[in-house]
């Protein structure tokens, strides 16, 4: 692949969604839901942070322009996470449904009223694990919620997460991004220019706009939207999930996200 690839360190700033002017949310969508009684409430912050020191991170603050200091999230990780929350709520207001999907695949019921974002890379060991809870998930409620994937290469540790972005890309443009992306998380290990042609060819893809598609400048602009939106969600770790407005950090249960969809549905 070409050295002019984007990384999350190279985002064109003109591809940033646009932003609408800021405007008061209904209060079931308000951040503060995440520290709200039950599930959501201390237990709940206390769990992710535990989650979080106990993987390994699949990046850093260094990875995405902007970031908060990892320094401060470990001096408090708590009020670390309730800032970021608090910042992701508010972009998601912002940007509005529409952009934040934009035209990235998608997966379920697309007039589900909640949607749930999957910033991932394929080259991530703990990303493969969390794409099999999330197919568990969307199995069980594929007509409540719309997944949409997002593209958050590492490339600083992962030489292979653009080219199979780009080849996941390519096999959209055909019909086939889901069954590119199975095939790509279940030979992690292989990942690399033979795989990308071989499971193309298995997927019966034409071949030669495959190739056309991956090496494009229209593929290259597609990673480069997602990579401007995780710099505005100031995103450090893959996997990381966000379900409506709820940031959801690292690979959890699938237990988690039915959870946090019955207390978000019950809000609205």
């Amino acid at each position: 692949m070409s050295d002019s690839s984007p990384s999350p360190t190279e985002t064109n700033p003109e591809s940033t969604p646009e932003t609408s002017s800021k405007s008061p949310r209904p209060t079931a969508k308000n951040w503060p839901l995440w520290l709200g009684i039950g599930f959501f409430g201390l237990i709940s912050v206390a769990l992710l942070v535990s989650l979080g020191s106990l993987m390994r991170t699949e990046g850093d603050a260094s990875l995405v322009a902007g970031a908060p200091d990892p320094a401060g999230a470990e001096a408090n990780p708590q009020d670390d996470l309730r800032a970021h929350q608090a910042l992701v709520s508010e972009v998601v207001a912002d940007l509005g449904r529409d952009v934040l999907i934009g035209d990235s695949p998608t997966k379920g019921n697309p007039d589900a009223e909640v949607v749930m974002l999957e910033f991932s890379d394929f080259q991530c060991p703990y990303c493969a694990q969390a794409s099999e809870q999330v197919a568990a998930f969307m199995e069980a409620h594929e007509d409540e919620v719309l997944l949409v994937f997002k593209h958050f290469p590492l490339t600083s540790i992962h030489p292979e997460a653009i080219p199979s972005a780009l080849a996941t890309w390519a096999a959209d443009q055909q019909g086939q991004f889901w069954e590119f992306h199975q095939a790509l998380f279940a030979n992690q290990a292989e990942l690399g220019e033979d795989l990308y042609v071989q499971i193309a060819t298995d997927l019966g893809l034409d071949l030669e706009q495959f190739n056309r598609d991956r090496d494009s400048e229209e593929a290259k602009a597609a990673l480069a939207r997602d990579l401007a939106l995780v710099q505005e969600l100031q995103l450090r770790s893959t996997p990381t999930f966000i379900m409506d407005n709820l940031l959801i950090p690292g690979a959890v249960p699938s237990e988690f996200f039915a959870e946090a969809l019955t207390r978000l549905q019950a809000a609205q």
